[in-house]
Parts: C-alpha cells; sequence; structure tokens
C-alpha cells in the first residue's frame, strides 16, 4: 500500500494574460475557485522585479508573486477541503488580512491567474493536476478588457495603466507561448468549458455512485 492517502480533490491551473477573462470564466464554472492574484508579493518587498528601463514595478513578472505559498494553499484544498489565503488589495499593493476559503468535499476547484502556469510542474508532480489551461481573446481584445476593469476598479493610476496595457498587449504573444512551454494549453472560453467539464469527468469522486 502506498504510504500517503489518496488525495479526494484535483485543481485545473487557468493562466492567460491580464484581461483575458479567467475570473469571469471561472464563476462562470460553477467550480469552487482559488484566486491566485491574492498571493502577489507586497509592494514593499525589495524582492519584486522592475520594468526594465523605468521605475514601475513589473507585476506582470513571475517574481513578484509568492508560488510558494499558492502551491500549499492547492495542497490544502486538494487533501482537507480548507485553507487560508491572504487579502490583497491591488490598488495598495498590499495585504490587509486573511480569510479562509472552504471547498467542501467537491472533486474539482480552479485556481486562477496570471502566474498560474509557473507552478503546472510542481502541482503535476505533487499529483493535484487536473488539467492546466491558458485562456486567450487577442491582444486587442485583452488590451481593452483590462484597460476598462482596471480603469473602473481602481487598481493602479491611469499613466501606469496604459504604460503596463501596451506593454502587455506588444508581449502578449509572447506570454502565451511562455504559458504553453510550461505546461498550459492554450485555448478560447467555449473549449476551455468544455474541457472543465471533462476534468470534472475524470474525477471519480464526482460520480453519483459511493462504494458501500
Amino acid at each position: 500500500m502506498s504510504p500517503h492517502p489518496p488525495i479526494p480533490t484535483r485543481v485545473v491551473l487557468l493562466c492567460g494574460p491580464s484581461g483575458s477573462g479567467k475570473s469571469l470564466l471561472a464563476a462562470r464554472s460553477g467550480l469552487p475557485v482559488l484566486r491566485l492574484d491574492d498571493f502577489y508579493k507586497e509592494g514593499t518587498d525589495p524582492t519584486l522585479p522592475l520594468v526594465r528601463g523605468s521605475a514601475d514595478i513589473d507585476w506582470d513578472h513571475p517574481d513578484s508573486w509568492d508560488a510558494d505559498a499558492a502551491v500549499t494553499a492547492i495542497t490544502d484544498l486538494c487533501r482537507t477541503g480548507r485553507t487560508k489565503v491572504p487579502v490583497y488589495d491591488i490598488s495598495l499593493s498590499a495585504r490587509t488580512g486573511e480569510d479562509g476559503v472552504d471547498i467542501g468535499r467537491t472533486p474539482l476547484f480552479i485556481a486562477e491567474g496570471i502566474f498560474a502556469a509557473e507552478i503546472v510542474t510542481r502541482c503535476r508532480e505533487l499529483g493535484v493536476l487536473a488539467d492546466a489551461l491558458c485562456l486567450s481573446r487577442g491582444p486587442v481584445k485583452t488590451f481593452r478588457r483590462r484597460f476598462v476593469r482596471d480603469l473602473r476598479e481602481g487598481r493602479k493610476s491611469v499613466p501606469f495603466l496604459l504604460r503596463r496595457g501596451w506593454r502587455l498587449m506588444r508581449q502578449e504573444r509572447t506570454i502565451i507561448a511562455r504559458q504553453t512551454a510550461l505546461g498550459a494549453y492554450a485555448c478560447d472560453r467555449d473549449e476551455a468549458m468544455g474541457r472543465l467539464a471533462s476534468a470534472a469527468g475524470r474525477c471519480p469522486s464526482s460520480s453519483p455512485q459511493t462504494a458501500a
């Protein structure tokens, strides 16, 4: 027998460029969701990377994010259905508290964020990965959606949002190429929903039948 008990729950990692519709897709899926953006480092962290040739913090670089804490939260949810996560305020670039996430006994949940692809290999090695998806809408559509959302939510100053948006629009194809190289499957919204349904169907505990 294996010395480790079976892990009852699996995760679908959902990545894609900022503004590609990850949060909306995750909400429409009906599955529990872990927001990976809550694992950003705080704005005072000395390890934060800068945009080359600029004084702007590069919040789109993986080094601005705490991958270890994200993986710990995912494995906690897979093993126990519960975890603690930071409450992060993007406009302040700071953690403002801590919250509990309880997904119950669901066989599948989504962990979504722009850095989700960075932990595909680790989740696979830990035996918790059901699928990894990279959502893509096209650079221009993504730029518009991201700018309107960030402006509405007051995430950063308008000049910062414009500089970031223009840079990300030019880099979008490179971002997707990196995320697929890390193990995520590039797809649009409809195909992503189909793969989520397939992943749910592969989970043994999602069956209505139970062992006697």
